[in-house]
């Protein structure tokens, strides 16, 4: 331990032998710590009675103590032992006894539920197939209208097509005409002037 003189002439924030006083002071405690537990420990080498704890159905007992934390036995006392005053487990309900007729009413509401479920599933099932002869009817008739349209399209261009094969040919015809025509007068008058000349 420090002697007093040291207290007296070391303050917290100035050194003494290259160390602060307070953590002197703090070392020399530590070990009168540990000198005064050994000491005890030889007094009394009993070890101290694990303590015991009671809540309602079980015990809760201290087994170790440790710097790093606790460990507990915790111990269910079985159903005998429980006390009068302690409550019992509750029972499931006991299930009266059902008369025919109810049974039968059971039955008849489960029929009609039943009934009523597969009604609705048969419900289910039209709409759905009237909604796919729907789409499909729709899907027909645009099909139809497309074919219709594609096909009168194209009469349409087959006739174009028609009228100009026509025009074209009736235009190479008067060409060939006037080209007859032209040879015929070119013929006729040179027939002219060999006569005149002859």
């Amino acid at each position: 331990m420090l002697p007093a003189e040291a207290l007296h002439l070391c303050w917290p924030s100035h050194e003494c032998g290259g160390q602060p006083l307070y953590q002197l002071a703090y070392k020399e405690k530590m070990k009168e710590l540990s000198v005064l537990s050994l000491i005890c420990s030889c007094f009394y080498s009993q070890p101290h009675p694990n303590t015991v704890y009671q809540y309602g159905d079980m015990e809760v007992k201290q087994l170790d103590k440790r710097a790093s934390g606790q460990s507990f036995e915790v111990i269910l006392k079985s159903p005998s032992d429980l006390s009068p005053e302690s409550p019992m487990l509750s029972s499931p309900p006991k299930r009266k006894d059902t008369s025919l007729e109810e049974l039968q009413k059971r039955l008849e509401a489960a029929e009609e539920r039943r009934k009523t479920q597969e009604a609705q599933v048969l419900k289910q099932l039209a709409e759905r197939r009237e909604h796919e002869r729907e789409v499909l009817h729709k899907a027909l008739e645009e099909n139809n209208n497309f074919s219709r349209l594609a096909e009168e399209k194209l009469n349409y261009k087959m006739e174009l097509s028609k009228e100009i094969r026509e025009a074209h040919l009736a235009a190479l015809r008067e060409r060939l005409r006037e080209k007859e025509l032209h040879a015929a007068e070119v013929r006729r008058n040179k027939e002219q002037r060999e006569e005149m000349s002859g």
